[in-house]
């Protein structure tokens, strides 16, 4: 798969080379191709780095790793997207993109792209290693576009999760970034550290 990702924080990079490493193409769409966090990642893992608008254009496959209101910025940019995949990745849990509630909601307003939610509840370091002793944890997804939530399970398998566990549509997208501030709560502020997940079992 041809996959952009704009974001090259923690969650960006951590995608990025575990994508890499199970053979798709990745290409970071930045501001300044000569100065951006991740450079020593895109370098030492050998991960194209273009412009934002020429990763729109090259990926088959966008995802956005970025803070809640980048996307307004990221939006002026997104023509001709009509049969783009794009994976949102981040939480509006302190910082919301008014008017919208989340980012989803705002790409689901302002584009016709197919958009998942994915790759949000947990910290980078279970998407670099998702193995807990001799069980993988789960990710979770929500969204309407079926395509969308086939890529996202797939690239979670990739990744190395259990399995890519169906939040349901759009009108869940809210309850799976109170997941992730679940997992911030656990991890953070009852100090569990952030080597947690979750695991569904189904007996």
């Amino acid at each position: 798969m041809n996959i952009g990702i704009i974001g090259t924080g923690n969650i960006g990079t951590a995608l990025a080379i575990k994508w890499k490493n199970a053979g798709h193409r990745i290409i970071f769409g930045v501001r300044d191709i000569h100065t951006f966090k991740g450079k020593n990642s895109a370098e030492e893992h050998n991960i194209e780095v273009k412009t934002i608008r020429s990763t729109i254009i090259d990926s088959d496959i966008l995802v956005l790793a970025i803070p809640p209101l980048a996307i307004f910025t990221i939006i002026e940019l997104l023509t001709d997207i009509d049969d783009k995949i794009i994976i949102d990745t981040s939480n509006s849990i302190f910082v919301k993109p008014v008017p919208y509630p989340t980012i989803y909601h705002a790409l689901a307003d302002k584009s016709n792209a197919q958009i998942v939610k994915c790759f949000n509840s947990t910290g980078f370091e279970n998407l670099i290693n998702p193995t807990f002793g001799e069980l993988n944890i789960d990710m979770f997804m929500a969204g309407d576009h079926p395509k969308a939530k086939d890529i996202a399970r797939s690239l979670a398998i990739d990744c190395g999760f259990s399995k890519c566990i169906d939040f349901g549509g759009s009108d869940k997208v809210e309850l799976l970034e109170s997941l992730a501030f679940t997992w911030i709560n656990l991890a953070i502020h009852q100090k569990m550290g952030r080597n947690i997940g979750f695991k569904v079992l189904i007996r």
